[in-house]
């Protein structure tokens, strides 16, 4: 790679290709200089480019884009202790009630002095999300085989995976009669840190049998989840595309060296475990006991992106005797994952594999609008959309409607949807069944969520509700 004023070389990349933002290391006047000119821009050290791509970002237009992704990175760098400590303060408090017995009985041990601290690690312990929606039951209208029972298991599943390992171990045997099979808490290499979270069990009530994996999303209160859906950092791997550097590195991406196809002691316990290998050596494990049984990966958020960007590695490392067994891709408010490039060589995978893909996305969910969708800055999401209105109405389309969200024309009709989506919390449950009940909170989150359309459209609780209510032509796997 050619050398140049814009190109920093202190950074080693496993590839040529890239664009790598800096935000811990760009200052303020860093941010605001590369507006102003783009000799500015080529010389501050607010990012990494490859030669081959640089001068496609000097106009006004993408410098404004990378300004902007900037901006709220150092905002969400800033704020992420207060963040999470704000989030842990929420959570704990919506768990008193029942680590004490129910309401009254909290009041009860108040006054006397008596009240029980919530356990995190419990299997009565909910998380945030899972108060804004405190469904556990699978669908008890839809059977086993029958059309309809796979989504409705995927998106309970991707929702459970917000939760903490007693919680979901609970769930998983008790409610759902399942084997549960492992909770994984995977390290990112470039961050330093536990990152990644997924789980995995066997339904057995279907034939073939089911061995499901859920990768979690983004956490309403985590600084890192929201940076990660906001970067516009991608590599480039040969004959595949560009994909996003932030969702490659959770799933396991090795510094300077990739992607290879096998790392040393990747599946031992009590070292650090990478997403995509320990995942694949447990599927290899799991079916190698059970010939019969086929998989499919989930996840809702950022855990979507994380479910697709799987059987790509998959597919890239040629990983056969796997990807013979996969059954399918279903992920729920997915943010946008790789390029152009990427999208075909995914859609010719999925189809030599004959592995199903089903991205839905519920009305105005503002992160299936994220990355910035771009014809330099690349991202583009590929395959079918199934998108449902707010009245759970689908259709399957080619990209979902404003898919950049900021549109002005889309600010009023945004706005009454949201209003509707209010209004509807109030007489749902009493048209369709006590089930659909929303709680205290997921309605709190409504009225605050008329200030930004879109924010509340991307809670599990619509995605539950549109697998159980929602109406979609025939979906053809061409």
């Amino acid at each position: 790679m050619a050398s140049s004023s814009f190109v920093h070389q202190e950074e080693k990349y496993f590839c040529n290709n890239y664009l790598v933002l800096k935000p811990k290391e760009a200052g303020f006047s860093d941010l605001f200089s590369i507006l102003c000119s783009s000799d500015n821009f080529k010389n501050r050290n607010v990012f990494d480019v490859s030669e081959e791509v640089a001068e496609a970002f000097f106009s006004l237009r993408r410098r404004w884009l990378i300004f902007i992704s900037l901006v709220f990175q150092k905002f969400f760098i800033l704020f992420k202790g207060p963040m999470s400590s704000f989030g842990l303060f929420i959570e704990q408090l919506l768990n008193y009630p029942t680590a004490n017995g129910g309401f009254f009985r909290l009041l009860f041990n108040f006054l006397t002095g008596r009240v029980v601290k919530p356990d995190r690690e419990s299997a009565k312990y909910m998380s945030f999300l899972g108060h804004i929606d405190p469904r556990v039951d699978l669908n008890k209208k839809i059977k086993p085989n029958e059309e309809g029972y796979i989504s409705g298991l995927a998106i309970m599943a991707a929702k459970l995976s917000y939760e903490n390992e007693a919680f979901t171990r609970s769930i998983v045997h008790d409610r759902w009669q399942m084997q549960f099979l492992g909770f994984f808490n995977f390290w990112d290499d470039y961050d330093e840190q536990y990152a990644t979270q997924a789980i995995m069990f066997q339904d057995k009530k279907v034939d073939p049998n089911l061995i499901v994996v859920a990768f979690r999303g983004t956490s309403p209160f985590s600084a890192d989840d929201w940076a990660t859906d906001l970067n516009l950092s991608w590599y480039e791997i040969n004959q595949v595309g560009r994909i996003h550097a932030g969702f490659m590195k959770a799933l396991g991406l090795q510094r300077t060296k990739g992607w290879p196809k096998e790392i040393p002691n990747a599946n031992i316990n009590g070292s650090k475990q990478y997403a995509y290998y320990s995942i694949k050596q447990a599927l290899k494990n799991a079916l190698k006991e059970n010939k019969k049984a086929k998989f499919f990966v989930t996840g809702h958020s950022l855990g979507g992106a994380l479910a697709i960007l799987f059987p790509a590695i998959l597919f890239l490392h040629e990983e056969k005797e796997l990807l013979d067994k996969m059954e399918g891709v279903y992920t729920f408010g997915q943010p946008r994952v790789g390029d152009e490039k990427f999208g075909e060589f995914m859609k010719k995978k999925l189809k030599e594999y004959d592995v199903k893909y089903y991205r839905y996305v519920y009305n105005n969910d503002i992160v299936p609008r994220l990355p910035y969708d771009d014809k330099t800055l690349m991202y583009k999401h590929f395959g079918p959309c199934l998108y449902f209105n707010s009245c759970y109405k689908g259709q399957i389309l080619e990209e979902e409607p404003n898919r950049n969200y900021f549109s002005l024309l889309w600010v009023l009709p945004k706005i009454l949807s949201a209003v509707f989506e209010v209004i509807r919390s109030l007489f749902l449950p009493l048209i369709r069944g006590w089930e659909y009940r929303e709680s205290m909170l997921m309605k709190v989150s409504r009225l605050i969520g008329l200030l930004l359309p879109g924010l509340v459209d991307h809670a599990p609780t619509d995605y539950v509700n549109l697998t159980r209510l929602g109406t979609l032509p025939h979906l053809k796997n061409d």
